[in-house]
């Protein structure tokens, strides 16, 4: 038998077919076993079937996720009823452009340092105990998600390496030492990460995708939009996490004077700003100051982030030959932008509508709030099956929205709470989102513990976000 060479043919393995022998059965129940709707055309209903093979491919992985997602435009063109140039639509979204922006912009405040030096800076000035540590790398993580659409990158790349310094500085590794301080920063920073990626439409990568669903149903999201919308539910969940997760992981440490002396040193090493991390610093300061004007200005977020991404390329802090060697970038380009054009296109095909409907019909006489209740809880707990924010986002974003909308709930409150709250969740476990394998891999904390207190955290964030942030929301006109 011929043994392949590196690089050349390899057949798929036997769970790799499972995995795609069930996504040809996704399709072919949605197609041939649900009924169809008399509104919805058959090349719709084959769309819907293509979209939900999809969404199972991400969560199963039989495939990359891009490769999926590139096959689905393909199918969405052959048999879903959309011209080539539609099907490839999405490639062109404003959205996708912005994600892309920003990740390059994201890529030279990590490369200069200049992300390390603002968690230094944070450190130092506030991490004086156990609860100062919490929140300098909580308030760091949300100054980047300001811009950076990458939690993983943010808090795996800057914030996560300071954070395991400091618990080695105290003597705190894996094992019987954790509790002493690993264990409680380990599940608090992380559980502060969450709330970041639901304060900013930059978050994390799929929170434009929620934004776009949300414009395309009626209810325009903008970055500045979804910033005053998140920033006081989200600022009082980051004052108020650290200390319930400090009831339930409780550090044996809670001074830590020799934190702001780390970060001091650490920052005297780094010397004072060089020409790259100031040129950085004005193009995010200017980037972040367009996107939160845009809507006084009406300058294009997109532009202002493309704009900004020139500028970088141009100065020479970002080297173009880096961008089109960055797999991951282009990967995510991939993705996005098909993802963004099937979900549009499920919406255009009046499926969405049609769900809503049936669902409207189904319950009668339950008024929108009853059932807004009910729905929202489902939403938020149904991630303990998901490993991916996106995965939730695309399968159940759009239809519960529409549901809601359908029997009168308010659209602005619907859309924030439903883009908002998939964010939150991802805290319930150690795979919710791209951080979270990250910081239970590091071994201070078991798993029982860190389900434990990521329950314990999601009522306190449902409480906030329902109560502080609903009436902000009502105040500031959201609805």
């Amino acid at each position: 038998m011929d043994t392949p060479k590196s690089g050349g043919f390899t057949p798929p393995g036997r769970p790799q077919l499972v995995k795609l022998g069930a996504l040809f059965l996704v399709y072919f129940f949605v197609v041939l076993v649900l009924p169809r709707p008399e509104t919805v055309k058959p090349e719709g209903w084959r769309l819907l079937g293509i979209f939900a093979a999809t969404i199972a491919g991400l969560i199963l992985q039989p495939l990359p996720g891009a490769a999926l997602v590139l096959m689905a435009v393909i199918l969405s063109a052959l048999i879903g009823g959309l011209k080539m140039s539609e099907a490839l639509g999405g490639y062109a979204d404003s959205s996708v452009w912005l994600v892309v922006a920003a990740v390059l912009i994201s890529r030279a405040l990590i490369s200069t340092g200049l992300a390390r030096r603002i968690a230094l800076l944070f450190v130092r000035t506030f991490g004086g105990s156990s609860l100062g540590i919490c929140y300098s790398l909580g308030f760091t993580d949300a100054v980047l998600a300001s811009i950076i659409p990458s939690n993983g990158a943010r808090s795996g790349g800057v914030v996560l390496p300071i954070l395991r310094s400091i618990c080695e500085l105290y003597g705190s590794h894996p094992g019987p030492t954790a509790q002493r301080l690993g264990a409680f920063l380990m599940v608090a920073v992380y559980q502060c990460i969450c709330v970041s990626t639901a304060m900013f439409y930059t978050g994390q990568a799929s929170n434009p995708i929620a934004a776009k669903m949300a414009t395309d149903m009626g209810y325009p999201v903008t970055w500045a939009s979804w910033f005053l919308a998140g920033i006081v539910p989200g600022l009082c969940s980051l004052l108020v996490l650290p200390l319930v997760v400090r009831a339930v992981v409780s550090p044996e440490i809670r001074t830590t004077p020799e934190a702001p002396a780390f970060a001091g040193r650490e920052l005297a090493a780094m010397g004072g700003l060089n020409t790259a991390e100031k040129i950085v610093a004005l193009v995010f300061l200017c980037v972040c100051a367009a996107w939160v004007t845009s809507d006084r200005t009406k300058i294009d977020i997109t532009l202002a982030a493309l704009v900004g991404s020139c500028s970088l390329i141009l100065a020479g802090v970002v080297d173009w030959r880096d961008v089109a060697a960055d797999a991951g970038l282009w990967d995510m380009f991939i993705w996005y932008g098909g993802m963004v054009r099937l979900g549009r296109a499920l919406y255009e095909a009046g499926i969405t509508q049609a769900f809503a409907k049936s669902v409207g019909a189904a319950f009668p006489d339950s008024g929108w709030v009853a059932l807004f209740v009910v729905a929202l809880l489902v939403y938020y707990y149904t991630h303990y099956g998901l490993a991916s924010i996106t995965a939730h986002i695309l399968a159940m974003y759009q239809p519960f929205v529409a549901v809601l909308i359908a029997k009168g709930a308010p659209p602005g409150l619907v859309t924030m709470a439903f883009a908002t709250y998939v964010n939150l969740a991802a805290g319930l476990t150690h795979y919710g989102t791209t951080p979270a394998p990250m910081y239970f891999g590091q071994n201070y904390v078991s798993l029982e513990t860190w389900w434990k207190a990521g329950f314990i955290v999601s009522l306190v964030n449902i409480v906030i976000w329902s109560t502080v942030g609903f009436f902000w929301w009502r105040a500031i006109g959201v609805w």
